[in-house]
Protein backbone atom coordinates (compact mmCIF):
# COMPACT_ATOMS: atom_id res chain seq x y z
CA UNK A 1 0.00 0.00 0.00
CA UNK A 2 1.12 3.29 -1.36
CA UNK A 3 0.72 5.95 1.33
CA UNK A 4 -0.38 9.15 -0.14
CA UNK A 5 0.27 12.81 2.01
CA UNK A 6 -2.96 13.82 3.16
CA UNK A 7 -2.90 10.32 5.33
CA UNK A 8 -0.26 11.45 7.77
CA UNK A 9 -1.08 14.90 6.97
CA UNK A 10 -5.05 13.82 8.56
CA UNK A 11 -3.39 11.52 10.90
CA UNK A 12 -0.85 14.09 12.58
CA UNK A 13 -2.77 17.30 12.29
CA UNK A 14 -4.50 19.15 15.34
CA UNK A 15 -8.90 18.40 14.77
CA UNK A 16 -9.88 20.24 12.28
CA UNK A 17 -13.22 22.68 12.46
CA UNK A 18 -14.95 21.37 9.42
CA UNK A 19 -17.06 18.28 10.23
CA UNK A 20 -16.23 16.19 7.19
CA UNK A 21 -12.55 16.45 7.79
CA UNK A 22 -12.49 16.13 11.59
CA UNK A 23 -14.51 12.63 10.53
CA UNK A 24 -11.91 11.89 8.02
CA UNK A 25 -9.25 12.32 10.48
CA UNK A 26 -11.03 10.46 12.73
CA UNK A 27 -11.22 7.43 10.58
CA UNK A 28 -7.64 7.72 9.59
CA UNK A 29 -6.67 7.07 13.16
CA UNK A 30 -8.67 4.85 13.91
CA UNK A 31 -8.08 2.85 10.63
CA UNK A 32 -3.71 3.60 11.27
CA UNK A 33 -4.33 1.91 14.62
CA UNK A 34 -6.38 -1.41 13.68
CA UNK A 35 -6.27 -1.97 10.05
CA UNK A 36 -2.37 -0.34 8.89
CA UNK A 37 -0.88 -3.91 10.23
CA UNK A 38 -2.44 -5.91 7.44
CA UNK A 39 -0.79 -3.68 5.07
CA UNK A 40 3.11 -3.00 3.08
CA UNK A 41 3.18 0.32 3.59
CA UNK A 42 5.20 2.53 0.93
CA UNK A 43 5.79 5.87 0.34
CA UNK A 44 8.19 7.94 -2.03
CA UNK A 45 10.39 10.79 -2.16
CA UNK A 46 7.71 12.96 -3.22
CA UNK A 47 5.44 12.30 0.14
CA UNK A 48 8.81 13.04 2.12
CA UNK A 49 8.88 16.43 0.60
CA UNK A 50 5.25 17.30 1.09
CA UNK A 51 5.15 15.90 4.58
CA UNK A 52 8.51 18.25 5.31
CA UNK A 53 6.94 21.48 4.48
CA UNK A 54 4.55 23.45 6.17
CA UNK A 55 4.99 24.64 9.40
CA UNK A 56 8.42 23.05 11.21
CA UNK A 57 6.78 21.23 14.57
CA UNK A 58 3.81 19.21 12.13
CA UNK A 59 6.67 18.52 9.73
CA UNK A 60 8.22 16.79 12.23
CA UNK A 61 5.83 14.74 13.37
CA UNK A 62 4.55 13.67 9.97
CA UNK A 63 8.25 12.64 9.16
CA UNK A 64 8.24 10.58 12.33
CA UNK A 65 5.00 8.55 11.73
CA UNK A 66 7.18 7.80 8.24
CA UNK A 67 9.96 6.85 9.66
CA UNK A 68 11.19 3.54 8.70
CA UNK A 69 8.52 3.25 5.46
CA UNK A 70 10.56 1.84 2.36
CA UNK A 71 10.87 4.81 -0.29
CA UNK A 72 9.68 3.92 -3.51
CA UNK A 73 11.75 5.57 -6.33
CA UNK A 74 10.52 7.77 -9.07
CA UNK A 75 11.44 5.96 -11.57
CA UNK A 76 12.06 7.35 -15.48
CA UNK A 77 8.80 4.96 -15.80
CA UNK A 78 6.68 6.57 -13.27
CA UNK A 79 7.99 9.96 -14.79
CA UNK A 80 6.70 8.97 -18.14
CA UNK A 81 3.28 7.54 -16.87
CA UNK A 82 3.02 10.58 -14.61
CA UNK A 83 3.59 12.90 -18.06
CA UNK A 84 0.97 10.54 -19.73
CA UNK A 85 -1.80 10.48 -16.91
CA UNK A 86 -1.77 14.37 -17.43
CA UNK A 87 -1.13 14.49 -21.16
CA UNK A 88 -3.87 11.90 -21.60
CA UNK A 89 -6.79 13.98 -19.48
CA UNK A 90 -8.03 11.90 -16.42
CA UNK A 91 -5.17 14.09 -14.40
CA UNK A 92 -5.33 17.70 -14.54
CA UNK A 93 -2.18 19.39 -15.47
CA UNK A 94 -2.27 21.81 -12.00
CA UNK A 95 -2.05 18.13 -10.27
CA UNK A 96 1.43 16.74 -12.03
CA UNK A 97 2.40 15.60 -8.24
CA UNK A 98 -0.99 14.06 -7.66
CA UNK A 99 -0.08 11.79 -11.07
CA UNK A 100 3.31 11.24 -9.83
CA UNK A 101 1.78 9.67 -6.66
CA UNK A 102 -0.25 7.28 -8.95
CA UNK A 103 2.46 6.73 -11.41
CA UNK A 104 5.10 5.34 -8.51
CA UNK A 105 2.34 3.49 -6.58
CA UNK A 106 1.60 1.80 -10.58
CA UNK A 107 5.09 1.02 -12.09
CA UNK A 108 6.60 -0.45 -8.36
CA UNK A 109 2.74 -2.65 -8.89
CA UNK A 110 1.50 -1.69 -5.50
CA UNK A 111 -1.90 -3.18 -4.79
CA UNK A 112 -3.69 0.00 -2.75
CA UNK A 113 -3.43 3.80 -2.90
CA UNK A 114 -4.42 5.45 0.21
CA UNK A 115 -5.24 9.17 0.29
CA UNK A 116 -7.76 11.42 0.84
CA UNK A 117 -7.58 13.62 -1.87
CA UNK A 118 -10.42 12.81 -3.64
CA UNK A 119 -9.78 15.93 -6.40
CA UNK A 120 -7.59 14.29 -8.12
CA UNK A 121 -6.87 10.67 -7.03
CA UNK A 122 -9.36 8.68 -5.56
CA UNK A 123 -12.43 10.09 -7.48
CA UNK A 124 -14.82 7.64 -9.40
CA UNK A 125 -14.95 10.42 -12.28
CA UNK A 126 -11.24 10.01 -13.10
CA UNK A 127 -10.71 6.62 -12.14
CA UNK A 128 -11.89 5.05 -15.73
CA UNK A 129 -9.22 7.42 -17.13
CA UNK A 130 -6.61 6.89 -14.81
CA UNK A 131 -6.71 2.78 -15.27
CA UNK A 132 -7.22 3.20 -19.00
CA UNK A 133 -3.55 5.35 -19.24
CA UNK A 134 -2.13 2.41 -16.90
CA UNK A 135 -3.00 0.19 -18.63
CA UNK A 136 -2.46 1.49 -21.83
CA UNK A 137 1.05 1.61 -21.07
CA UNK A 138 1.22 -2.08 -19.85
CA UNK A 139 0.32 -1.31 -16.05
CA UNK A 140 -1.72 -2.63 -13.46
CA UNK A 141 -3.13 0.26 -11.33
CA UNK A 142 -3.70 0.16 -7.50
CA UNK A 143 -6.70 0.44 -6.29
CA UNK A 144 -7.13 4.29 -5.72
CA UNK A 145 -9.26 4.15 -2.34
CA UNK A 146 -9.89 5.85 0.98
CA UNK A 147 -9.13 4.37 5.12
CA UNK A 148 -12.95 4.81 4.65
CA UNK A 149 -12.82 2.35 2.51
CA UNK A 150 -10.81 -0.26 4.00
CA UNK A 151 -12.41 -0.49 7.16
CA UNK A 152 -13.69 -3.83 8.06
CA UNK A 153 -17.38 -3.92 9.88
Amino acid sequence: MYIETTIVSYLTARPAREVVRRAHQRLTREWWRVRRNKFELYVSPVVLQEAAGGDPLWARRRLAVLRGLPVLAPTPEAVNLARALVAHGPVPGQADVDALHIAIATVHGIEYLLTWNCAHIANAQMRAGIESVCRNLGYEPPVLCTPEELMEE
